[in-house]
C-alpha cells in the first residue's frame, strides 16, 4: 500500500504537551535538590571495591556492568544506586543496613527470582521513590514493596501473579509498568489495583490479556494495552477512568463488533491508538481527540460526515475560530484505502497537521 503525508496547517497542541509532560514524576535533579539532607562532609566517602563513586555526585553508586553476583554494602551517603546489567541473583537485608537514604535503585537485566529476594527486605527502605527490576526472573510481583514509592518498573520478567493486596499502601505510585509478562485475565482482578489513588501511568502491555483489565485506578491519564488479544471493550468502560488521556491498543483482536457505538467517544482522550487490529469501519469519536492511528486494520472508505464528531455545516461555519473537532493527526496507511483524502475530511477537521494514507 503507498503511503502518503499531506501536510496542512500547524497548530501546536500546547494542552497535549503539557499533559505528557505531567505523567513523569521528579527527576533525579529534581529529588536532590529538592531533599537535600545533612551536609555530605558527615559521611565519610567510602566507596565499594566494585563500584565507581563519583566525586561531582557523592549520593550516587555505580556498580553497573561489572559482572556482579551479589550487591556490595552500600554507604551510608547513597540516594542513588545503579547495579544493572549484572549477574545478580539475591537481595538481602545485609547490604542495605547503613543506607538509609535511598531513593532510587536500579537492578535491571541481573537474574534476581522472588525466592531470592529476602523477606521484608524492600518494604524496609522508607525513602526508596524509584525501583527498577526489569528484565529479571521474577514470577510475581515482589511484596512487600516501600509504601513511599512513586514508580515500579517490572516489565521484561516471567510475571504470572499479582499478590492480593501487594499495591495496596502504595498511595504515592504514579507509574506502574508490567509489560511484557505472562499476565492472564485471571491475574487482574477487581481488587488488584486498590489502593493506587496517584497512579498517573498503567503500563500492561505484550501480555496475554483477552479482556480490558478490571477496575483501574480513577486518575490514570496513560493506559498502554498494546500487544495483547483484546476482543470487546465493555460498554461504559472509560466511564471509571475519567481522566485517561493517552489511550493504546495496538496490536490486539479488535472488531467493529467489539466496539459499543460510543466506545471511544471520550471527551478526555486526547491520543488514541488502535493500529493492527480487524476493524472496517472508524468507530465514532470525540471533538477533543488529537491523534488518531488506524493503520494496519480493515478500513475500505473513509466518510468524513459519518465519522465527524459535529455536522459538516457546523464544522464549516465555526471555521478555525470556533469550537470545531482538535483532530491534528490521522493515521490510515496499512489498509483498503485509495488516495485522494475526502473533502468533507478536511472540512469537518480543519485543525489537521497530517494524513498518512
Amino acid at each position: 500500500m503507498r503511503r502518503q503525508m499531506m501536510t496542512l496547517k500547524v497548530c501546536p497542541s500546547l494542552l497535549l504537551l503539557f499533559l505528557v509532560h505531567s505523567v513523569w514524576t521528579r527527576t533525579v535533579r529534581q529529588v536532590y535538590n529538592e531533599l537535600d539532607p545533612e551536609h555530605w562532609s558527615h559521611y565519610t566517602f567510602e566507596c565499594p571495591q566494585e563500584c565507581f563513586c563519583p566525586p561531582s555526585f557523592p549520593n550516587a553508586l555505580y556498580c553497573d556492568n561489572k559482572g556482579l553476583k551479589e550487591i556490595p554494602a552500600i554507604p551510608a551517603r547513597i540516594w542513588y544506586l545503579y547495579l544493572q546489567n549484572n549477574l545478580i541473583e539475591t537481595i538481602s537485608e545485609k547490604p542495605f543496613v547503613n543506607a538509609t537514604h535511598l531513593r532510587w535503585i536500579n537492578l535491571n537485566k541481573n537474574k534476581i527470582t522472588n525466592n531470592g529476594i529476602e523477606s521484608g527486605v524492600l518494604s524496609k527502605l522508607k525513602r526508596l521513590l524509584y525501583l527498577f527490576l526489569e528484565d529479571n526472573e521474577l514470577e510475581e510481583v515482589p511484596a512487600p514493596l516501600p509504601v513511599g514509592l512513586e514508580q515500579l518498573r517490572l516489565a521484561r520478567n516471567k510475571i504470572s501473579r499479582i499478590p492480593e493486596g501487594v499495591f495496596s499502601n502504595l498511595e504515592n505510585l504514579t507509574m506502574l509498568d508490567l509489560h511484557q509478562n505472562n499476565l492472564l485475565d485471571s491475574a487482574l482482578q477487581s481488587d488488584t489495583f486498590q489502593g493506587l489513588n496517584s497512579l498517573m501511568q498503567l503500563n500492561i502491555a505484550k501480555n496475554s490479556l483477552k479482556k480490558m483489565p478490571l477496575s483501574i485506578p480513577a486518575n490514570t491519564l496513560q493506559l498502554f494495552l498494546d500487544n495483547n488479544s483484546i476482543e470487546v471493550i465493555p460498554e461504559n468502560y472509560f466511564s471509571a477512568i475519567p481522566k485517561v488521556t493517552f489511550l493504546r491498543l495496538n496490536y490486539n483482536k479488535l472488531s467493529d463488533d467489539g466496539i459499543p457505538p460510543n466506545g471511544f467517544n471520550v471527551s478526555s482522550i486526547l491520543d488514541l491508538q488502535l493500529s493492527h487490529n480487524q476493524l472496517t469501519k472508524i468507530p465514532p469519536i470525540n471533538a477533543h481527540l488529537e491523534h488518531l492511528h488506524l493503520d494496519h486494520n480493515r478500513i475500505k472508505s473513509v466518510n468524513g460526515t459519518q465519522i465527524c464528531p459535529v455536522s459538516i455545516a457546523v464544522a464549516e461555519d465555526y471555521g478555525l475560530y470556533g469550537n470545531i473537532p482538535r483532530l491534528r493527526y490521522l493515521r490510515l496507511d496499512g489498509n483498503e484505502i485509495q488516495p485522494p483524502i475526502p473533502l468533507d475530511i478536511m472540512i469537518c477537521f480543519q485543525l489537521l497537521q497530517a494524513v498518512v494514507i
